[in-house]
């Protein structure tokens, strides 16, 4: 059993330790195309890229929490909040009636072929990682009332 949990363990941390940002292009809600490579680059800046859908309860509530949270966070972090969708063809249409309902202050991107997500190898949604200098320095899958404190304080250690 102690070996089963070493290799899990090992797993994970060659998983993560070797993960950039994809080289991809997304289009963002306003129809501009941006490189996950070249416009995610800010040195020492932290990104959240936060995975969701619009049928994905758990995913609005992250979103929602991550948005009162942001502008008190900003005090102690520089990081910046991404939503990216992963709606498709057919429900794609109503991301934006979601966003301004939300009031979100996100820059969202448009991950409607899954590219983004497939890259990832990201099953389920909600799916946050957050990056620091093109790397994946940590993954948070699924949400719950109160993983946005997890999430803060690993952000805090960045």
């Amino acid at each position: 059993m102690k070996i089963f949990h070493v290799l899990l363990l090992f797993v994970g941390f060659s998983a993560l330790a070797q993960k950039e940002l994809p080289n991809l292009k997304l289009n963002s809600l306003e129809g501009h195309t941006l490189s996950l490579k070249n416009d995610f680059t800010e040195q020492d800046k932290i990104y959240i890229f936060s995975f969701w859908a619009t049928w994905c309860t758990p995913c609005i509530q992250e979103l929602d929490e991550l948005n009162s949270l942001q502008d008190e966070w900003k005090k102690d972090v520089n990081f910046e909040i991404v939503a990216v969708s992963t709606d498709d063809a057919r429900t794609q249409k109503r991301v934006k009636p979601l966003i301004n309902g939300k009031g979100w202050e996100y820059n969202v991107l448009l991950d409607t072929n899954q590219d983004f997500k497939r890259a990832l190898s990201i099953v389920n949604i909600p799916y946050t990682i957050v990056v620091k200098n093109q790397k994946i320095v940590h993954i948070q899958n699924g949400y719950v009332p109160g993983s946005e404190n997890e999430l803060l304080a690993k952000l805090k250690t960045l």
